[in-house]
């Protein structure tokens, strides 16, 4: 049984890797076809498989999201994010067609079979807003806790700073304590910094460096 038990309302960070630190994003292709599971799984309602979903009724009224995505980094054989619960039950769901659907496309696309993901994915409760703070600079930095860099990750710092074209993420519970995304921007920066400078808030982490 997990350790954590999830609670409408409150917020988690969640990870996982691939399975022997395998690589799961290699390509353009795969973190775009995460992200966009990311948004299609999100519903209360289920919507099959994305090839199902494709030919659905897209005048049909979309259903109550299961979570709110804060912050998401990919990274290539590992992922971070940071949800809210809005629904009983609704991160377990999500994450279970979120790494099943995924799963089943990699393993189509590379003629493959078995886990892809390392077991169940990872939890972590955020049980005060000054975690949540550090912990969404964390996840918006991810790659460079990793020194990745160019077109090996995907991460929700370009939405948070308004340079991407994708809007994933529930911003609002982040931006609403800072005056604006450049206060932010300096903030997760520095935040980030004292992180990998102190070593006893490191070590808490180490637990999610899960390169």
């Amino acid at each position: 049984m997990r350790k954590v038990r999830f609670a409408d309302g409150e917020f988690y960070h969640i990870y996982n890797r691939g399975v022997d630190k395998r690589v799961v994003f290699s390509e353009i292709q795969d973190f775009e076809r995460f992200l966009e599971s990311m948004v299609e799984f999100n519903a209360v309602e289920p919507i099959g498989s994305l090839f199902e979903h494709a030919f659905a009724d897209k005048n049909k009224k979309h259903s109550p999201k299961l979570v709110n995505v804060i912050c998401y980094c990919l990274n290539p054989n590992h992922y971070h994010l940071i949800l809210e619960q809005l629904k009983e039950n609704g991160i377990s769901e999500f994450m279970k067609r979120l790494g099943g659907g995924f799963t089943n496309y990699f393993n189509l696309k590379n003629h493959r079979n078995g886990a892809l993901f390392q077991g169940k994915f990872k939890a972590a409760h955020i049980d005060s807003n000054e975690y949540l703070l550090h912990v969404s600079a964390y996840v918006n930095l991810n790659n460079l806790v990793h020194k990745i860099k160019g077109e090996r990750f995907r991460s929700s710092w370009r939405e948070y700073l308004d340079t991407s074209d994708k809007v994933l993420c529930a911003k609002d519970i982040i931006f609403k304590q800072f005056k604006n995304k450049d206060e932010y921007r300096d903030f997760a920066e520095n935040s980030l910094s004292s992180i990998l400078k102190r070593k006893d808030l490191l070590k808490e982490l180490e637990t999610m460096l899960i390169d």
